[in-house]
């Protein structure tokens, strides 16, 4: 079955890390990718671009709104995601335990419609 990994973080918390803190960052993030792949659970993944490029799109009473930015306003923003294949949900929650923004943001597990 397939699950969404939703990583939520402050998207400011980046750039006040040390570069040093940034370099580990990514090595936990490209350990973690290599070890979805080498299981053969990772179905894709991506980073996002910041929330200033979102846009917004709404139908009401038949005319679009367009707006810039998050359709939320929140603490954290969604700044990327996982798409795994595996068992059930207890094999997803244990990916997403290990995932790096689990330690610090909030990892959304969502499933997946089946086809």
């Amino acid at each position: 079955m397939q699950y969404l990994l939703l990583l939520y973080a402050r998207e400011d918390g980046w750039n006040a890390l040390s570069q040093a803190e940034k370099e580990r960052g990514m090595a936990a993030y490209t350990a973690y990718t290599e070890a979805l792949r080498n299981a053969g659970v990772l179905a894709g993944s991506n980073r996002l671009q910041p929330i200033s490029a979102a846009t917004t799109v709404q139908v009401v009473d038949g005319k679009t709104q367009v707006l810039d930015g998050p359709y939320a306003d929140t603490k954290e923003q969604l700044g990327g995601y996982y798409m795994i294949d595996v068992p059930d949900l207890d094999a997803a929650i244990a990916w997403a335990a290990r995932c790096p923004g689990a330690g610090h943001g909030i990892v959304e597990v969502r499933p997946v419609w089946a086809k």
